[in-house]
């Protein structure tokens, strides 16, 4: 915990991402916030830039890094909020399912056109009917010669209006429940395959969220990722590392806050003095601080493990119920000391607010977070 994560090739990896943010993000995110989703352009540049799959092997059209430059992309796009483009889904939780579970021509057909940007992706995991009970899920997928025919619905899917690839969680055997899941891979322009409407959210207004249809869809059974029946399994070893990058998010919002609001308090005048000197603002300012550091430290300290193999799913869901409940408290609290101005999205402050409170639900609700820690006791 005492040696620095980062080393001199993140840094400079730090700045190609911060310098194409800048020119390809910031100019733009407010409009496509208002079309809820953002252009499919910026998917292939971001891949021109190398900036998708950076922790991908090479020999499949990856970076050849390592996971710290996912966290670098996280914190360079979350401390502006950001939060429209999908690159974390795609590169950090869509690629490693194909790398670790896909056949060797699954790899070679995807991973690259991924890297480049050709090709956007998504999971298909929550139903109308199931959040976080993924043993829940009703999709089917029924064995048919060397094919699977796959129906059913799913909703709340990040990149879902732009996705060319989709993991899809299905029951291929749902008398065993959850030892019944598998994960198929579906493409888009398969007859029978549908999107439904761009949901209208709270926040994460510039991310394109959508519901999933699947009727009679065919795929072949070399769509399959790893065996058939195996899927809750390998959800269960790959959400450790989604949770984690959701605690990323977390913490980075939190300490953006903090810098806003330091800034705003100490240019906003109230009284004939700026609001940073009243001692309430200076404690609030103290409390966050505190918290902003012991977060960091304990962030950084699951990034370690991570790095090690060594993050097991109780610690991660420790980390994203813990992180995403202080942000919320965190943001708003920065929001009061804004006062009104807190509340016109023109501030990050009230754009952070609004795409905060889904981080206690995605990933897995705070509740379900906590379960799974109870259980390891």
């Amino acid at each position: 915990m005492t040696e620095p994560l980062f080393r001199e090739e993140h840094a400079l990896f730090r700045e190609t991402a911060r310098r194409f943010v800048e020119a390809e993000v910031a100019p733009h995110h407010a409009r496509w916030e208002q079309q809820g989703v953002v252009d499919r352009e910026l998917w292939r540049k971001a891949g021109e830039a190398g900036l998708l799959l950076t922790a991908i092997p090479e020999e499949y059209g990856g970076g050849g890094a390592d996971f710290l430059t996912s966290v670098v992309m996280i914190e360079e796009m979350m401390r502006h909020v950001y939060s429209g483009p999908g690159f974390r889904l795609h590169s950090d939780i869509v690629a490693p399912y194909i790398l670790h579970y896909g056949s060797e021509d699954l790899k070679r057909a995807w991973l690259p056109r991924m890297a480049r940007g050709e090709v956007v992706t998504a999971i298909a995991m929550t139903e109308p009917g199931t959040g976080s009970d993924l043993q829940g899920v009703r999709t089917s997928a029924v064995r048919d010669g060397n094919h699977y025919v796959v129906n059913g619905q799913k909703t709340f899917i990040t990149n879902g209006q732009l996705a060319d690839l989709i993991v899809v969680v299905c029951k291929t055997d749902p008398a065993l429940g959850a030892k019944g899941t598998s994960l198929i891979l579906v493409e888009a322009d398969r007859a029978g395959f549908a999107r439904g409407r761009n949901l209208d959210k709270i926040g994460l207004k510039a991310q394109d969220t959508s519901e999933l249809f699947f009727d009679d869809v065919r795929v072949p059974i070399t769509n399959l990722l790893g065996e058939e029946n195996q899927g809750f399994r390998y959800l269960m070893q790959e959400l450790p590392q989604e949770r984690l990058l959701i605690a990323i998010s977390a913490v980075t919002v939190i300490e953006a806050a903090l810098e806003w609001t330091i800034a705003y308090t100490r240019g906003r005048q109230a009284f004939g003095r700026a609001i940073a000197d009243f001692q309430n603002t200076r404690f609030k300012l103290a409390e966050v601080k505190t918290e902003a550091h012991v977060a960091r430290v304990f962030l950084n300290d699951c990034i370690a493990r991570h790095l090690r193999g060594e993050l097991d799913v109780p610690t991660a869901a420790m980390a994203k119920w813990w992180l995403t409940e202080l942000m919320g408290k965190v943001v708003d609290t920065c929001l009061q000391l804004h006062g009104g101005y807190g509340y016109m999205t023109e501030f990050p402050i009230a754009r952070a607010y609004a795409d905060a409170r889904v981080h206690r639900i995605y990933g897995g609700t705070t509740e379900i977070m906590k379960e799974i820690v109870a259980r390891s006791l």
